[in-house]
């Protein structure tokens, strides 16, 4: 038996790093996955190297009704949803005087209300018969970075996000639960498009090789670990939880 057996994902960002790592890991142990990107030819990809337990959608998570359609195909086709992990995000370095107005506002369109629009659905479908709600949120929503303002808001916002939603489903004795987790350095496209942007690519990775105290960088399979424990029956006393996955960064 696997440990996520009778479990319907919605992964979000599930074309590639977390996302894909994580819907992969969900599906060896035993859930019916969907994929849900606007990437739609790795989202296809990643479905089809799954198998039969997975499927492909497209989604923006800016947009309420493409996550409509996302949420409807995916009880379509599995009968079910009670496992909601979202992992689309996007990463803009900018400080209080460089951010632009616009890079601000994409940044909290996609990280703080795409998802709370999955996790406003997640609750209306979920709160009769029980689910797991896994929020990506980062070290960077702790510790705030001087170069990540739009972003370190967005992720402290989706901390909270997700303690807020936890707490109200418990007070109403729904079994749904909500956590976060935040990890560190890990390597994925959207951490090397970050460092592609930089003047100085290799000095910008070297200084933040230096920030896990444990000296290897974070693969995706690294949080993957933990989306598994948290979307499973394991973690059922679990909820309004922040998983910190950062190699020691925040043990400083």
């Amino acid at each position: 038996m696997g440990r996520c057996d009778g479990k319907v994902a919605l992964v979000t960002g599930g074309a590639s790093g977390i996302g894909a790592a994580s819907a992969r890991m969900l599906a060896a142990q035993g859930a019916q996955v969907m994929i849900a990107d606007r990437d739609t030819a790795n989202g296809k990809a990643v479905a089809a190297e799954i198998g039969s337990n997975a499927a492909f959608v497209a989604l923006d998570v800016a947009s309420q009704d493409s996550w409509d359609a996302a949420v409807a195909a995916t009880i379509t086709a599995f009968g079910g949803w009670n496992v909601l992990v979202n992992c689309a995000g996007i990463l803009r370095h900018g400080s209080i005087e460089s951010e632009t107005m616009d890079d601000w506002r994409q940044t909290m369109e996609v990280n703080v209300k795409g998802t709370w629009r999955g996790c406003k659905l997640a609750v209306a479908h979920m709160k009769a018969g029980g689910g797991s709600i896994v929020n990506l949120s980062s070290i960077a929503g702790i510790e705030g970075g001087a170069d990540l303002c739009a972003y370190s808001t967005s992720k402290g916002a989706v901390r909270l996000l997700t303690k807020s939603v936890a707490l109200y489903c418990a007070e109403r004795g729904w079994q749904v639960r909500c956590n976060s987790v935040n990890p560190g350095i890990i390597e994925t496209p959207m951490l090397e498009t970050y460092f592609a942007e930089r003047d100085d690519p290799q000095a910008e990775r070297e200084a933040w090789d230096r920030v896990m105290p444990l000296g290897i960088r974070g693969e995706p399979e690294d949080i993957g670990h933990m989306i598994v424990y948290l979307a499973c029956d394991e973690s059922r006393l679990v909820t309004g939880a922040e998983m910190v996955v950062d190699g020691g960064a925040m043990a400083r």
